[in-house]
């Protein structure tokens, strides 16, 4: 993994999360027990604070930042999927942010929601808890309905993960 000190910040990681060898964090960024930051992840905390909470995943290519003195957090248990854009923004515990989505300044995306991939959330937006939201600007569709696709996502995601980066931790070997 790529870690970086920054004017005297420097990022911690539990020794029970998994953060690939190919993602960056620098400056002043917190990553729980369980959790991931997937290949090409860039978690920037320069001018911010970001906390991955314990259990959630960064997946790859994902850029995580925000505005000066800000706070990015990701919840327990919340996904950002691949190649996402988070920018000062809350990501409610148990969420997902669908793959291509961009999150920008003051959105919080409320437990238990799912954002559809290539949505985008301007500055702002509040989603609320246990909803379907997409679009671009993304918008409330529904409530996450039981036995859903969308509750399988929410449901089956971050054990999956959690999962698949204790293989990663033991299993991967540069060539």
């Amino acid at each position: 993994m790529n870690l970086f000190e920054f004017e005297g910040a420097s990022p911690t990681v539990h020794p029970e999360a998994f953060v690939a060898p190919t993602a960056t964090l620098i400056g002043d960024v917190t990553v729980e027990k369980g959790a991931s930051v997937w290949y090409g992840a860039v978690l920037r905390a320069d001018i911010c604070t970001i906390i991955v909470r314990e259990g959630a995943n960064i997946q790859d290519n994902s850029v995580v930042h925000g505005a000066p003195g800000t706070t990015v957090e990701i919840g327990a248990n919340a996904t950002v999927a691949h190649s996402c854009v988070v920018h000062g923004a809350l990501v409610g515990e148990g969420a997902l942010l669908g793959n291509g989505s961009t999150m920008l300044d003051d959105v919080v995306i409320g437990a238990g929601s799912l954002i559809a991939a290539g949505s985008l959330l301007t500055p702002g937006t509040q989603i609320p808890d246990g909803v379907l939201a997409a679009g671009s600007p993304a918008q409330v569709k529904r409530p996450i309905e039981a036995g859903s696709m969308a509750e399988f996502w929410l449901v089956g995601n971050p054990p999956y993960y959690q999962e698949l980066a204790q293989r990663h931790l033991v299993g991967i070997t540069p060539l």
